[in-house]
């Protein structure tokens, strides 16, 4: 096979919706711009602000937690749709499948999850299930090569996946999610971002499962 996706393998970057706060959002997104180009990538957004009000509400109104799953779903549906805004050049995807369909037409990916393919994948309703999570599950469903997640939070390389999710930097469900996969898993800082250089293709720390 010749096209991008087989050729390359798919790497999925997940930009935590903290970093909507402040200008380093827009610097990742430059940074997938400028140095992933001809790249298979599928960026994954937090919910953002957006997920904070669903969190509010749903104190407020006490509704159930597949409601709050939707509606948090919905949350990085928007924060998709600012990303694109920001990128214009970039494409929106819903689905698995059209994931695969713009990756092979060359196209950086934004990944606005379809909640119907997620009930159907038996996503449990959960805020211990958050973006970071399903970043892992579309990764292991893309048989990504590498899962990237970029934190507002410091991140101390030395700490596994268990302890990071202890901090709550990493949400509670991800070590089940990123266990047993093939693919590379790295949590980094954005502000280090540069340091450990990111996007020139530098070494990056993986955290594993222990």
């Amino acid at each position: 096979m010749s096209n991008l996706t087989a050729m390359d393998g798919i790497i999925i970057i997940k930009l935590g919706g903290s970093l909507s706060r402040s200008d380093t959002l827009v610097n990742c997104l430059n940074a997938v711009e400028k140095n992933y180009q001809g790249r298979a990538v599928v960026i994954v957004p937090g919910g953002g602000a957006f997920a904070d009000q669903v969190r509010l509400a749903q104190q407020q109104w006490q509704f159930d937690d597949t409601t709050a799953h939707h509606m948090a779903l919905l949350a990085m549906q928007q924060m998709a749709l600012m990303f694109k805004g920001l990128k214009p050049d970039f494409t929106i995807a819903d689905t698995v499948a059209a994931i695969h369909d713009q990756l092979n037409r060359k196209k950086t990916v934004i990944w606005s999850p379809d909640i119907i393919e997620l009930d159907n994948a038996g996503i449990e309703a959960s805020w211990d299930i958050t973006s970071d999570s399903l970043a892992a599950w579309l990764a292991k469903t893309l048989s990504a090569t590498e899962l990237i997640l970029i934190k507002s939070a410091a991140i101390n390389p030395n700490l596994s996946q268990q302890q990071l999710a202890e901090q709550n930097i990493i949400d509670k469900a991800f070590c089940d999610f990123a266990s047993q996969v093939e693919f590379k898993i790295h949590i980094i800082n954005a502000q280090t971002m540069s340091a450990v250089g990111l996007f020139r293709g530098s070494k990056l720390p993986t955290h594993a499962q222990r």
